[in-house]
Parts: structure tokens; sequence; C-alpha cells
């Protein structure tokens, strides 16, 4: 597909759906810096390390791994594959629903963020790891899982079909398969220039000017998270082999949305993984004059509580092995 013109952001701000794993307490992570910009952005930069941004995003979260968990039909004795565990918002969440004897593999491309889960994990004997992506699960013996679940993980990968047919590799015969997914097309074709919901705005030419640092630099890196919509995912999952599919789809237009807290965290955050922070891009597109335009319209906006505009569209897949 040829993308359009535009950059794969929610007008909240941020990718729609691809936020990271939380550990079911809500606290705060630790370790070290790390040069892996998967583990960079789910462990600082996605939150500008900003308690009340985190806060804000944590009802989002629990809905993503509710919705995930609770369409996976987990059973007490189940191994549970999560792919793109990232910080474990669904693997740790499947520990609380499984029995004693039901066991996660947490799997991921970022070593980083295997440690991350296993330091959380601390010594769980259901807990195991492997380093590896959706579309090579090499590490996952073939018919050996009873359920796969992801979440934002497919929307950054070119080669979403192999990762299907992976899924249903690992599975056994009667295993299931739940998936979340930002279906950020939807708001490519309907606001593809509001970057922060504000749109309409007195700094419209300057967040203009933001926005191209996005679209011009980071086009081929973001093409796969929009190369796809929820029709491409059903399609997916049939040609892979599974039946009883069902996708639930969520889309929203201009909803209001919660305003600007702290523009000075919102800066320090990154749209996802691949792109630079607003505060980096804004430093690259305006010249000083034009970011003392920029924060003072802002600021005022935080200050006073002015609502944003939340567009964005969602998709949860589930289906069986048969």
């Amino acid at each position: 597909m040829n993308r359009p013109a535009g950059h794969a952001l929610g007008t909240d701000g941020h990718v729609c759906g691809a936020t990271p794993g939380v550990r079911c307490s809500g606290g705060r992570y630790r370790g070290p810096v790390t040069t892996d910009r998967w583990a960079q952005w789910l462990l600082t930069r996605r939150d500008g390390e900003s308690a009340t941004l985190r806060a804000r995003h944590a009802p989002d979260l629990a809905w993503f791994r509710d919705g995930v968990l609770d369409r996976a039909d987990l059973k007490p004795n189940d191994v549970l594959l999560d792919v793109g565990c990232g910080t474990g918002l669904i693997g740790f969440g499947a520990l609380d629903r499984l029995g004693p004897d039901g066991r996660v593999i947490f799997s991921d491309v970022s070593q980083d963020l295997l440690d991350e889960c296993r330091r959380i994990a601390d010594g769980d004997q259901r807990c195991s790891f492997a380093q590896s992506s959706a579309e090579d699960l090499a590490d996952i013996a073939a018919a050996s899982v009873d359920v796969v679940t992801t979440r934002s993980v497919l929307i950054f990968s070119d080669r979403k079909a192999t990762a299907f047919a992976e899924f249903f590799r690992v599975l056994r015969p009667g295993g299931r398969l739940s998936l979340f997914e930002p279906i950020n097309r939807f708001v490519l074709q309907h606001r593809p220039d509001d970057l922060f919901g504000v749109g309409g705005s007195p700094v419209d030419d300057l967040v203009a000017k933001v926005r191209d640092v996005y679209r011009c630099g980071t086009e081929a890196a973001e093409r796969p998270m929009v190369d796809f919509d929820e029709r491409d995912l059903i399609a997916w999952a049939e040609a892979g082999g599974f039946e009883a599919v069902e996708l639930d789809y969520r889309a929203q237009l201009d909803v209001p949305a919660e305003p600007i807290s702290d523009w000075e965290a919102l800066k320090r955050t990154a749209p996802n993984p691949l792109v630079p922070t607003y505060g980096e891009a804004i430093a690259t597109a305006l010249t000083n004059d034009e970011r003392e335009r920029l924060d003072a319209h802002m600021a005022a906006l935080a200050a006073a509580g002015t609502p944003r505009r939340r567009t964005m569209a969602v998709a949860f897949l589930r289906a069986l092995r048969p």
C-alpha cells in the first residue's frame, strides 16, 4: 500500500494503542538506561518519566490487557505464549488468572525487555523467557502452547502474514489466539495533520512544521504501522488456517479527551519507538521564536484544562486453531 501523507499518530498525541506493558500493581519500572530503542521507549520515552502521564495511560492499558485476556478463554493449566511481551502487561495479567500449574512464556525481540520481565517475575517458576520475533518463533516448539497473545506488535512488523503462520504453528489443536492492534490507517484517513489533538488553533502553522519532521524523516520505518486495517487481520487469520475468527472494532473520531496536563512532560515523550520525542522534533523544526510561541500556547491550554480531541481505531481479534 502507498501510505497517505501523514504520521502514524492518534490525534491525542501517541500511536493509537501502542503503549507499553505494566505490572498489574502499576508500580514504576526500574533499570538502567539502555540503547535498545524498544526498551527506551517503554521504560522512559513513552511517558517522559512523568507519573501524571503514567496514571493517565493506566486505564487504557488495563482495558487492552483485559480485552486480550477475556478473549483468550484461559484455563487453569494453560501454557500461554505472550509474543512481543514488552514489560509484561499481558503476561503478568495472565499469571493472575492461571492456576498454579499454568505457565507463561514471555517472548520479545528485546533482551532488555526480557530482562525487565525476568526481574518483575522475581523467580516465579511459572515464567520462562524467549528472545524471538513474531515472525520467527523458532525457540517455541510446534503445537506446544494453548494460547498465543499479542498486543500492538504486528503494527511494527512488515511480515504480518508470516506472524500469523507462526502463531498457528506453535498452538496445539484447539488452541486460541487473542490479539489487539491499533488501526492507524483510520487516523491517517480522517485526521492526518492533527498532531496533538488541538486542531484549529493559532499555532497550526508551527504544528505543521513539527509534523513534517515525522512525515519526512520516518515514513519508511513507520510504513508497517499503517499498511493494514481490521479487514487484513481477519484475512491473515483465515489464510493462516484459523477458524472461529471474531473481531471487535472500536473507532473514535474527535471524541473529547483529557487536556494536556503538563506540556513540558509531553515534550519528553515520543509517539512511538521509531521516532524522536516531540521536544526533539520541535527543536529540529522551529526557530527559537517559534518554539516560544508554541510553548506559550500549549502551556496556556494545559493551564486552562482545555480538552483535546481523540481520533483512533483499535481491533481485538480472537481465533481458534482447529
